[in-house]
């Protein structure tokens, strides 16, 4: 039996319709970077980037490793993985600096893995943040030279959760030492739910952000090596350091304290800074002695009650 004209139509339609989902599927594939409110995909994170410019936009990223970089100029962007975890962004750096360079009004990260950064100078990070706030979800940052690198911006903020930050800083080369997070002149820096380890050198936190509220974090340097101290705030702080986990590891450059205020000298008040319920011991089969606060500041530092292990001593001022 012949087909009828209406039955011809219907399968050349739908063999079209076949080829169109195979096209935009394989269109899809070769485009991992895909603007949430638009729908436009992209084969290199840096265009998608620049078509949001000075809007606001969400970056969804396809699971895959990716050796890309992105700069942004402005705008507010938030660069999602579609899969916690499953995006990862690979050695590759912009501007001899880090895999996101990031400088417009705000940034938000969210299941993203930054690995393998590292740049002639010695700072290469998976996020470069010289301007605008940034926040940071469900991410990891392991094996580079850096974390996190800012310049200043004070009348901004810096948010982090739920985070691991894993493998990074370093002393070495006759270069200044970098660090797991170095954050420059900021309005204040969250750090909360997160996990610091196996840091190469420096800190595990640096910051020079006149205020810091770090709460719920695991401080674990029994296999640092060359490391420093696990918060350091160089320049004095207010805020809350409260509900850590933190342990002292052998192979230390500077073991000389956990936590200090104002080393660098004293740019603003810490009065008020308020240390209390964390755990702090020194790793098992390392005997030294060793200060939990070291502060230089000379201000009111509020040290409540912390649990500390053998040879911890609870404060000395500097």
């Amino acid at each position: 039996m012949s087909k009828s004209p209406f039955m011809i139509a219907g399968i050349v339609g739908l063999a079209a319709l076949l080829a169109y989902a195979q096209s935009l599927q394989a269109q899809t594939a070769a485009e991992p970077f895909t603007i949430a409110e638009t729908g436009q995909s992209f084969a290199v994170l840096d265009h998608a980037v620049k078509t949001i410019g000075e809007g606001q936009g969400t970056i969804v990223i396809r699971p895959g490793l990716y050796r890309q970089c992105a700069v942004q100029q402005g705008g507010d962007i938030a660069y999602r993985a579609a899969a916690i975890g499953q995006v990862v962004f690979d050695r590759a750096t912009c501007e001899g600096k880090a895999a996101l360079v990031l400088r417009g009004r705000s940034a938000s990260i969210d299941g993203i893995i930054f690995q393998g950064m590292t740049v002639p100078d010695g700072n290469g990070a998976g996020i470069r943040l010289e301007k605008g706030g940034l926040k940071i979800t469900r991410s990891i940052f392991r094996n580079s030279e850096q974390g996190i690198l800012t310049a200043d911006d004070p009348a901004a903020a810096i948010r982090i959760d739920q985070t691991t930050f894993s493998g990074l800083g370093r002393c070495d080369r006759d270069l200044p030492c970098a660090h797991s997070i170095y954050i420059g002149n900021y309005g204040s820096l969250t750090v909360t739910n997160s996990r610091f380890e196996r840091g190469n050198g420096g800190h595990y936190v640096k910051s020079r952000a006149a205020r810091a509220d770090i709460r719920g974090n695991a401080f674990d340097d029994s296999r640092g090596r060359t490391t420093n101290y696990m918060i350091d705030l160089p320049n004095g702080a207010t805020g809350v350091i409260s509900g850590n986990e933190f342990v002292q590891g052998k192979d230390k450059e500077n073991y000389s304290a956990f936590i200090t205020v104002a080393p660098e000298g004293k740019q603003r008040s810490s009065a008020g800074l308020t240390i209390t319920n964390n755990n702090a011991a020194i790793a098992p089969g390392v005997n030294r002695n060793t200060t939990f606060l070291a502060d230089w500041s000379g201000d009111a530092v509020k040290l409540g009650v912390n649990r500390l292990g053998r040879g911890l001593k609870p404060f000395e001022r500097r």
